[in-house]
């Protein structure tokens, strides 16, 4: 006789139990949604550069308080305009708008570089963006020390005054040098401490590389390099491979630490001015390990004589890519109503919505609208509006 015989009573308790388990398991949801990436929802992507100059505290009293209600204006705007993420430059000028220990505090928000505010700018950020369910991303200028003297006073702590052999100047503007292995080691681990000490779903770079027309600011640099090796690369190729280097060390650097941010680089429009900066767009696009996604600004309009929007587009649409990139679409917001690209933006008040409409069907990941400022302007106004009343009806 089996003394472990099941009675069909028991029998039925225990698929009652079983069931229970299974569709308890079904209903765990796996996806983060409190910080949940593009990625992870399959969301289109509709972002907003914050440039320094909206961060700008000089023109308030400098407090925390004064900081809350500027970014809580900017995400208001941003949710009511129908847009998902925003994308904040944090580090402009080799500073920081963040806790910093390898940049100074950005003079943006006292007057002065490295005079703490007494509050974390990009700590707000993240935890008032996130609230409203908003992605942030982290914009930052990997080389751009200060242009234009801006800013007038680089303080004693600033990684270029500490050690100026990292950098060079070029018509009174200053670069971190990109052959440099320090200024490179400087760069990623500023990345780094941003991606561990605060919740951004992504990094981005924009389009300041090696500035243009500067042959003769690393002529030194170049003869060490040439004389190091025994077939050495032109030095097109050699600063192309040296930018390179900074960008994989980056990519390597943020997904070893987590795998759901993005690392995005916004190049410029006209894919053939990318070459003149040392911005290899081609292979970044064409080889994993480089970046997540790429966002061209394409700031032309639609009947811009120079080349046009659906000329530039078209460009970035056939550059090979690697099956994981992303393509998103920077649109000149600020040039809604303006003179510029010849008048041409005079002609509609939807040029920005057509182009947007024209990106999607071309099977663009989404668009990145420079800047929010032009949803402060009067010029820039209708476009915006136009704008607005198309995102709000996308749907996924």
């Amino acid at each position: 006789m089996n003394k472990y015989r099941i009675t069909p009573f028991l029998l039925s308790i225990v698929i009652l139990i079983l069931s229970i388990i299974v569709v308890g398991e079904k209903n765990i949801k796996t996806v983060n949604t409190d910080s949940a990436t593009h990625d992870e929802v399959n969301e289109y992507m509709k972002g907003i550069w914050v440039s320094y100059i909206t961060l700008d505290m000089q023109n308030t009293d400098m407090t925390k308080e004064s900081f809350v209600k500027k970014i809580e204006k900017i995400i208001n705007t941003t949710k009511e305009s129908g847009f998902n993420t925003l994308v904040f430059q944090v580090r402009p000028f080799s500073d920081a708008l963040y806790k910093s220990s390898y940049y100074p505090w950005s003079h943006i928000l006292t007057g002065t570089q490295g005079k703490n505010p007494n509050f974390d700018p990009l700590e707000i950020i993240c935890d008032m963006c996130h609230k409203e369910s908003i992605s942030v991303h982290a914009w930052i200028n990997p080389y751009r020390v200060s242009t234009n003297e801006t800013p007038k006073k680089l303080c004693d702590n600033n990684p270029y005054v500490k050690n100026n052999s990292i950098g060079f100047i070029h018509n009174k503007n200053v670069y971190l040098d990109p052959s440099s292995e320090e200024a490179q080691k400087l760069i990623v681990n500023g990345v780094i401490e941003i991606v561990r000490n605060y919740d951004v779903d992504g990094i981005q770079f924009d389009d300041y590389f090696y500035p243009e027309n500067s042959d003769e600011v690393d002529s030194e640099q170049y003869q060490m390099y040439k004389a190091s090796v025994s077939n050495p690369l032109s030095k097109e190729d050699w600063r192309m491979n040296n930018v390179n280097l900074l960008i994989k060390k980056v990519y390597k650097a943020i997904h070893k630490y987590s795998e759901k941010i993005e690392f995005g680089i916004s190049p410029q429009g006209n894919i053939n001015n990318n070459k003149v900066l040392s911005a290899d767009v081609i292979t970044w696009c064409k080889n994993e390990g480089y970046i997540d996604y790429i966002c061209p600004q394409i700031y032309f309009s639609l009947d811009n004589p120079a080349l046009t929007f659906e000329e530039s587009l078209d460009d970035w649409i056939k550059l090979e890519k690697h099956k994981k990139l992303k393509l998103y679409i920077g649109l000149a917001g600020y040039k809604g109503g303006s003179s510029e690209d010849e008048g041409t933006w005079l002609d509609n008040d939807d040029i920005l919505k057509n182009e947007i409409e024209i990106s999607k069907t071309q099977g663009a990941d989404g668009i990145m609208l420079y800047s929010y400022e032009s949803f402060e302007s009067k010029e820039n106004e209708a476009e915006i509006k136009n704008v607005v009343n198309y995102l709000i009806g996308i749907t996924e």
